[in-house]
């Protein structure tokens, strides 16, 4: 069976993107968290759904010093959109040392900043890899239903700890050519490898 590497947030979309996949791909699992600055509840959350999900392998990368550089070297109201393209590169080095060929995202059309038509085309082009989402156009509602039905409702439901560095008004445009411009502040490759080297891997 093919593979593909999932980003897995401990919110209600990832867990049921990474169930309507699993009967095509063989699914490893990243979490990019936040301690220190958040607490261990986060991760504690993630190891819960991925057992739930029945995932062979979890990488947990500290993702911290990867989101401060952002908010020092870049515009803050590029910073969810920045995010999101530096976790998907550090998913792409995952998925390279897993030889696995695609990647799995629980990005839903327009439910927040980051996920804009505009912005998801602007991340798009920053990925070689290609990118399945498969719950880009359900409704919240329906995506809700299933998560309930495959029992990761409850340990997703709350808020989500993804906000605590972004802005209080996020770009919900962006272009590709700019964002292009704010990576090049940043040593992409050397802070990712960094960021995965110090990875907790989880084998269940």
């Amino acid at each position: 069976m093919e593979k593909g590497v999932a980003l897995l947030s401990g919110g209600i979309d990832s867990p049921v993107a990474i169930n309507l996949m699993q009967e095509r791909l063989e699914i490893i699992a990243v979490h990019f968290h936040q301690m220190p600055l958040s607490d261990e509840k986060e991760v504690e959350k993630v190891k819960e759904l991925a057992k739930i999900l029945n995932l062979k392998k979890v990488y947990l990368v500290p993702f911290i010093d990867v989101l401060k550089l952002l908010t020092e070297k870049c515009a803050h109201k590029n910073y969810f959109v920045l995010g999101k393209i530096m976790m998907l590169k550090a998913a792409e080095i995952v998925a390279r040392k897993e030889e696995a060929e695609y990647l799995i995202t629980g990005e839903n059309l327009a439910q927040v900043s980051s996920q804009t038509l505009s912005n998801l085309s602007t991340i798009t082009s920053h990925v070689s890899m290609e990118i399945f989402r498969p719950v880009l156009t359900y409704d919240k509602k329906e995506i809700i239903i299933t998560a309930k039905k495959i029992g990761t409702y409850e340990i997703s439901k709350g808020p989500e700890i993804c906000n605590l560095l972004g802005p209080k008004n996020p770009a919900t445009r962006s272009n590709s050519d700019t964002i292009r411009k704010e990576l090049e502040n940043i040593e992409v490759e050397k802070v990712l490898n960094e960021s995965i080297s110090k990875a907790e891997i989880i084998e269940f």
